[in-house]
């Protein structure tokens, strides 16, 4: 018995000292930093990438996003990959303006194969471009995006993640807790980091990435199914930080659906677990080796979701285990049970009103999100807790159940800022 509340104390005082690091970290994004000084002053040129496996209902809103951004036309192409598409994915992006490649590989279908056959070819061709902008196909931009992303150049930076808005945050409990869920990472987790000097993190779409680290690693060089994620640690293993821009906005489509919404999340989590079997090591060995804080953040990012999550289950079961040998009277366990799991549930609500108040987002439209998002998150660790065990890979396409357009997402904003 001695042993194992040896064992529980030691698990408590390693998940408080990292999520106390967690908080301590999170605080820096309430500081305001000056704006960083231009190295040049140039209009840069960009190819916009936009792979899609059967978007013919959505593709032709982001490309038209595109066409009306605030920049010289001339310095940008719209690029859309057709990976494996049975559709008219590409007739529409094509009727729309974009340049279309189309793609045909059973073998290898992530966007990360799809990105890397793509690039591939710009390589060869010397393509005449300074940077890359990658979305995907149920996305809207705004119109200011490559002027932000082009700042970003400017300042220095290689690999920016732009802000990643949500186009139907109130449709219901599953849109809303993915919205409370982004809000709070860009401002806690990505804002945060970047001005401690840290590294955020790529999130899936609306990034840039300078033309030339495109070619020094020859393509795209991922292999697993959270290929932003592999990106970024790839980074931050070669002591190189990511960018991040509140000022380079995309919306992204959720799911409505919870069938859907748990597919894609389960194959977030699957990704991260074959990010954790790849990099975990070689993070580990470079915290070691270089000592730096941006090595250490990665290394304690990797471990901070599957393992620590695993962690807390030992911890829990631990109390378990000593109420039944008599180490702990039935108030001391509900007690210590309670000590976990509101903070869990009700700790992530009060940090994304906190959030919203802080980036004067209207609350009151949310209100039945705050409420719903505990089961949000709840649902997530029964996926984490199903994929300790059962890892589907399996892509399920997002059922768009609209057509979004960016005048309908300003025009929705100005309702919401009403009410």
């Amino acid at each position: 018995m001695d042993y194992i509340y040896i064992l529980r104390e030691a698990l408590v005082w390693l998940i408080t000292i990292f999520w106390l690091y967690q908080i301590i970290i999170s605080l820096c994004s309430l500081v305001k930093l000056k704006e960083k000084p231009l190295k040049t002053n140039k209009k840069h040129k960009f190819m916009a990438i936009i792979p899609a496996h059967n978007e013919e209902t959505v593709i032709g809103n982001l490309v038209e996003s595109l066409k009306n951004q605030n920049y010289n036309k001339e310095l940008y192409d719209i690029y859309v990959i057709a990976d494996n598409c049975t559709d008219n994915t590409a007739k529409v992006a094509e009727q729309m303006g974009a340049i279309v490649y189309e793609r045909f590989d059973e073998t290898k279908k992530t966007k990360g194969y799809a990105l890397d056959w793509f690039l591939q070819q710009k390589i060869k061709e010397d393509a005449p471009y300074d940077a890359i902008c990658i979305f995907d196909a149920d996305n809207i931009v705004d119109k200011n995006f490559l002027t932000a992303m082009n700042k970003k150049l400017c300042q220095g930076e290689e690999v920016v993640q732009g802000y990643r808005d949500i186009k139907n945050p109130t449709d219901n409990w599953i849109t809303s807790g993915y919205a409370l869920f982004y809000w709070t990472m860009h401002r806690f987790y990505h804002l945060a980091r970047y001005n401690l000097g840290l590294s955020p993190l790529l999130n899936g779409t609306g990034f840039m990435v300078s033309f030339n680290v495109i070619k020094e690693k020859n393509g795209w060089k991922t292999v697993t199914l959270t290929e932003d994620i592999e990106f970024s640690l790839q980074r931050i293993l070669e002591g190189k930080r990511l960018g991040w821009s509140t000022e380079a906005i995309v919306y992204d489509e959720q799911p409505t659906g919870f069938k859907q919404s748990w597919s894609q999340r389960s194959r977030w989590t699957v990704g991260h677990m074959q990010c954790m079997k790849e990099y975990t090591a070689k993070l580990a060995e470079a915290a070691k080796e270089k000592k730096t804080m941006m090595s250490i953040d990665g290394f304690l990012y990797i471990i901070g979701s599957i393992p620590m999550f695993i962690i807390t289950l030992i911890l829990l079961g631990s109390n378990f285990i000593l109420y039944a040998l008599d180490g702990m009277t039935q108030a001391e366990l509900i007690i210590n049970i309670l000590r976990y799991l509101l903070p869990t549930f009700l700790f992530p609500s009060l940090t994304a009103a906190f959030v919203m108040f802080l980036d004067g987002k209207p609350i009151k439209p949310m209100i039945k999100g705050f409420f719903t998002y505990p089961f949000f998150m709840g649902s997530w660790l029964l996926i984490n807790f199903k994929c300790l065990f059962k890892r589907e890979t399996t892509w399920e396409k997002i059922t768009h159940n609209r057509s979004i357009k960016i005048d309908d997402v300003r025009e929705e904003i100005k309702e919401i800022e009403k009410v």
